[in-house]
């Protein structure tokens, strides 16, 4: 009885130096992983970070169908079509942009290149994002159709970056809001002659899901809006390869009328 009580004695310390050894175990684990978690989830967003974002977002092909739908007199559905061109030395990321009317997605109107870039540290912004013009356009024609074979490789795109247009100098929006990134060019726009204008202004918002809306408008010497829509900006929605279908022929304007609200809503050339 005696042997038999001190062996039993001896086992039960045993297994509680085992358990107490245990639990410091898993609480360490536990404390290591908990620290862990919580470094990735405060870990902040590089300046770099931000400008693949915006670049990201701004790639794809989007529409503004559904505001075309809702007002019609005001807005036309335009493709928007951009991907990844090239990459600058100083890691700038390059994208080739065109934008045309749906019907017609091969026939753009308008083409640019845009140069994505955080902005430098002494400025209150995250991203410089600005768009030029292209040496060869004609070239370039649905770029983001072809494949890249088929493409200007990037050493050619980077020597057709002609005259620069615009910049617009996006921030990050505040937690809470839709939008994942907003700016503008400064007020003072950027030289513009286009339909009498001497000068143009941007508006740029990225929101979640890749959508943006853009606001492009011209004015004269004495402050009045020459070109560009009134109402607010386009809205570009990615889209599923069925918005080519019919339902939205029901937005058929005869060539008139539709070369008369180019001329007083949306600028084709600057």
């Amino acid at each position: 009885m005696c042997t038999g009580s001190v062996s039993g004695s001896g086992s039960d310390s045993g297994s509680n130096v085992w358990s107490k050894a245990r639990g410091v175990v898993l609480k360490s684990l536990v404390l290591i992983g908990g620290a862990l978690l919580l470094k990735r989830l405060t870990k902040s967003t590089t300046r770099w970070d931000h400008a693949r974002i915006v670049a990201d977002s701004l790639s794809g092909e989007k529409f503004s169908r559904e505001q075309a739908s809702r007002e019609p007199d005001n807005y036309f559905n335009l493709r928007w079509l951009s991907c990844p061109a090239a990459e600058m030395v100083d890691g700038s990321r390059v994208l080739y942009f065109e934008q045309a009317f749906w019907r017609t997605p091969h026939k753009p109107f308008r083409q640019r290149f845009f140069m994505v870039k955080p902005c430098s540290k002494e400025m209150k912004c995250d991203v410089e994002f600005s768009t030029y013009a292209i040496r060869d356009s004609e070239e370039y024609k649905n770029f983001c159709d072809r494949s890249k074979d088929q493409r200007p490789q990037p050493e050619e795109v980077i020597g057709d970056i002609a005259e620069h247009l615009t910049t617009i100098y996006l921030k990050r929006c505040d937690r809470g809001k839709r939008c994942l990134y907003d700016g503008s060019t400064p007020a003072d726009g950027f030289p513009n002659t286009w339909n009498g204008s001497s000068y143009c202004t941007s508006e740029l918002t990225v929101l979640k899901n890749s959508e943006i809306h853009t606001w492009d408008r011209g004015y004269d010497d004495d402050g009045n809006q020459v070109w560009g829509v009134k109402g607010g900006p386009y809205e570009f929605k990615p889209a599923p390869a069925s918005s080519f279908s019919d339902p939205f022929s029901s937005l058929k304007f005869p060539p008139q009328l539709m070369e008369k609200r180019i001329e007083g809503s949306f600028v084709l050339q600057e």
